[in-house]
């Protein structure tokens, strides 16, 4: 699901600075516990070699996520981990009692998911199989994200069983959906963007990288980071595009003076793909071709609103089944930061996406995966 395809298991540089949802002295506490630089080390102490890329990710150098799950899979053997391949925990008691359902079709978890979008989270209905004792239990069953891997929420109705809240979760890093002209005129191209999200007249939020304009709406690192935003924002809400990102209305009207000589279509270039600077100037009634000291003031003044202040008509996003990590999930107040046991369930630990934790594009959710794990693991294990 990550790098498409190519699994980018952390970043360059981690802090809680890149993550949202729960409480950022806590997250810091938990990465600082088992930092990018470690989870590194470990990876390529598994026989994975790594790649820096110049967006500071990181990849297997084979780009390929099989070579990280062979990876993670041929050490669970060798330390001795048991797998209980197609079976799941459909009852969890203190105790610790985890009554485990075998499963008997391919897609065990299609049939949970509508449930969950009504907004509840029931446990399954069947009755487990057989039942196991534990001294400890780690949850680590994520969010609602890419339900047919599993995410089907089951996680949640265990979690609420033994005393615990949620935040209600939304899909996070999934693309925005849209009726807007650009997924017509512009399809296909991708550029580096600045979108801000309004939430009223305020701006809510900032984000930028590449956005990619698609027949439904738009997907890339731009869009992606503000889809959890997006769908938590309360009231009337409104996204604009700046083409143009780290340049303002002033400083391009700066250049432009400057290349009078020069076209709207050269001078746009300097930021974007020439297909969209010729689209940007049609939408406004504006000659591409036209040298710049021959387009009237009230022209290039709405030229160049269109590229710094594009609203995008964006209706939704793709939801679950594209979203690459979950928003929301159980607060961090409930858990003890320095171990991540439940304050409510003793002897109970938590980690990973169920947690009120998520991290923007670039390998930020990987990281607190490793981060997460190890604490829980650790303190699970004393």
């Amino acid at each position: 699901m990550s790098g498409g395809t190519r699994c980018n298991v952390t970043h360059r540089e981690v802090t809680e600075r890149d993550f949202s949802g729960g409480s950022h002295a806590a997250i810091a506490r938990v990465l600082r516990a088992f930092p990018a630089s470690q989870a590194r080390a470990w990876i390529e102490g598994l026989g994975v070699p790594l790649k820096l890329e110049p967006t500071g990710k990181y990849f297997p150098v084979s780009d390929d996520a099989h070579t990280v799950l062979a990876a993670l899979l041929a050490r669970a053997e060798q330390v001795g981990v048991a797998l209980r391949s197609g079976a799941r925990v459909v009852r969890l008691e203190p105790g610790w009692r985890l009554g485990i359902q075998q499963v008997k079709n391919s897609n065990p978890f299609s049939a949970q998911v509508a449930r969950y979008r009504e907004g509840t989270w029931p446990l399954p209905t069947a009755e487990p199989d057989t039942w196991a004792e534990a001294r400890a239990v780690i949850l680590a069953t994520g969010g609602l994200s890419f339900p047919r891997t599993g995410s089907d929420g089951t996680g949640y109705g265990l979690a609420l069983s033994l005393g615990h809240t949620l935040v209600p979760p939304v899909p996070a890093l999934t693309p925005l959906s849209g009726e807007d002209a650009l997924c017509r005129s512009a399809q296909g191209i991708t550029t580096e963007v600045e979108l801000i999200l309004r939430v009223g007249r305020k701006v809510s939020e900032r984000t930028r990288g590449s956005l990619l304009v698609a027949h439904f709406g738009f997907s890339g690192p731009a869009a992606l980071d503000l889809s959890r935003w997006w769908l938590r924002a309360e009231g009337e809400r409104t996204v604009t595009a700046h083409f143009a990102p780290g340049e303002s209305l002033e400083s391009i009207q700066t250049l432009w003076l400057r290349e009078t000589a020069s076209t709207p279509r050269r001078i746009l270039t300097r930021w974007m793909p020439e297909r969209l600077a010729e689209v940007l100037c049609e939408e406004v009634g504006v000659d591409p071709s036209l040298r710049a000291s021959q387009l009237p003031r009230e022209k290039r003044t709405s030229l160049l609103r269109n590229v710094t202040e594009r609203r995008l008509a964006i209706t939704g996003t793709l939801g679950y089944e594209k979203a690459e990590c979950t928003a929301g999930g159980v607060p961090l107040s409930e858990v003890d930061p320095s171990t991540l046991e439940s304050r409510k369930a003793p002897g109970l630990y938590l980690c990973g996406e169920i947690l009120d934790v998520d991290g923007r594009l670039g390998g930020f959710n990987f990281q607190w995966g490793w981060s997460s794990g190890t604490v829980a693991g650790r303190a699970a294990a004393k």
